[in-house]
Parts: structure tokens; C-alpha cells; sequence
């Protein structure tokens, strides 16, 4: 597997995705900055990402930055020690504490975070996916920014729906399956094609809404 690990990485991504597809030269226009967006494999970065899901990304920004200066370092032990009364000053709503546990749960019960990134995409969101609380969603997103997969793109997410659907002049906005089938013909590079239309989207509504990385 080819990581996408540095900014010549997503130049070289974007330059294959426009010859796959000669529409994404406009989109690429508008986009601006497409950040790299990876970071360190491991707990902390599986936390900034569950607590994520489902919200927008100033909330994540806020609620992951209360939970860090209540629990410094940030570790599943310190997690599983932590008592409601932290999880509610934190913010976190009772799936992402379940989410947040389970992940924390999982590592130290010998989950190898750093070990699925260099996985198959399939066999690492398997592993994911069975612990209680992550999702497909979750999952995929820690492989993109953690594990610098080149080759995932979160069709569930409603901001690339979003993006996607205004770019290439597609109304209503392309649910699911219809975003994973139209994805494929940008195969291998779907990880760069996933950070070109959340750069896009940040152009468009002048907001972040990529996951935080």
C-alpha cells in the first residue's frame, strides 16, 4: 500500500484523479489548499475522531479540546478511570461515551492501533467496526488520517455528499450507494479525492468540515 504521507503524495493523487477524471479539474480549482491532514496513529487519534461523529466540526474542535485538559495525557486508562462527571464536563453525549470507552476498552484489552495501519483496508475496518460504538464512518477516517490510506472514501459522510452533489451538478446530493459507485472510477486515489472535496466544501461554505486530523 502506498501511504499518502506528504504533500507531493496528494499533488501526485490530484494530478491522477484530473486524468481519470477530467471534472475534477474544476473542482480542483476551487478548492484551494488540499492539506495532507495525518496524524499520529494511536488512541488519541481514534478519540478526535469519535468524538466527531455526527456533529460539526467546531463542536468536535471544542468537546475534544475540554477532554484533553480534563484527562492530560489522553489514554484509554485514563478514560476507563474517568467518572461521568468528566465525560459531562467534557461535553460528550452517552454513544460517544459508550463509543469512547469501548475504543479505550478495546486498546487496552490489546488492540493494536498502530498495527492496523498497515492492514488491508477491509481487515483493519473489520477490526474497528467490531468494537462497540465504531462505525463504518469512524473507521474509515482513522485509516485516511492515521494510517494515510490511499484508497478510502467516507460515502456516509454528508459533507462530501454535499460537496460532491455541487461540483459535479448533482441534485438532490448523492446518498451512500450512489457516492460509494460514483467513487470507484476514482480508485486508487479515493483518500485524495476524499481531502479534494472537503477542501472543496471549506471554498464553498466557508467552513471547516473535514474530521479532525
Amino acid at each position: 500500500m502506498q501511504r499518502i504521507a506528504t504533500l507531493q503524495d496528494i499533488s501526485a493523487g490530484l494530478d491522477a484523479l484530473c486524468a481519470l477524471d477530467p471534472r475534477l479539474v474544476r473542482v480542483r480549482g476551487h478548492a484551494g489548499e488540499v492539506p495532507l491532514r495525518l496524524s499520529e496513529p494511536g488512541f488519541e487519534s481514534l478519540a478526535s475522531i469519535i468524538i466527531a461523529q455526527q456533529v460539526s466540526r467546531a463542536s468536535a474542535d471544542a468537546i475534544f479540546g475540554r477532554l484533553t485538559a480534563l484527562l492530560d495525557p489522553l489514554t484509554p486508562q485514563a478514560v476507563l478511570a474517568a467518572g461521568e462527571e468528566v465525560f459531562r464536563a467534557a461535553g460528550l453525549s452517552r454513544p460517544k461515551v459508550r463509543a469512547l470507552t469501548g475504543a479505550a476498552r478495546a486498546a487496552s484489552d490489546g488492540l493494536d492501533l498502530h498495527h492496523l495501519c498497515s492492514l488491508d483496508a477491509k481487515e483493519a475496518i473489520a477490526a474497528l467496526t467490531a468494537v462497540p460504538g465504531i462505525g463504518p464512518w469512524t473507521a474509515e477516517c482513522y485509516l485516511l488520517f492515521s494510517a494515510g490510506h490511499p484508497d478510502i472514501f467516507p460515502a456516509r459522510d454528508v459533507a462530501l455528499q454535499s460537496a460532491v452533489g455541487h461540483a459535479l451538478g448533482i441534485e438532490p446530493r448523492p446518498p451512500e450507494k450512489a457516492l460509494m459507485a460514483l467513487a470507484e472510477s476514482w480508485a486508487p486515489w479515493r483518500g485524495v479525492a476524499s481531502r479534494l472535496f472537503w477542501a472543496y466544501y471549506r471554498e464553498w461554505k466557508g467552513r471547516e468540515a473535514a474530521p479532525p486530523a
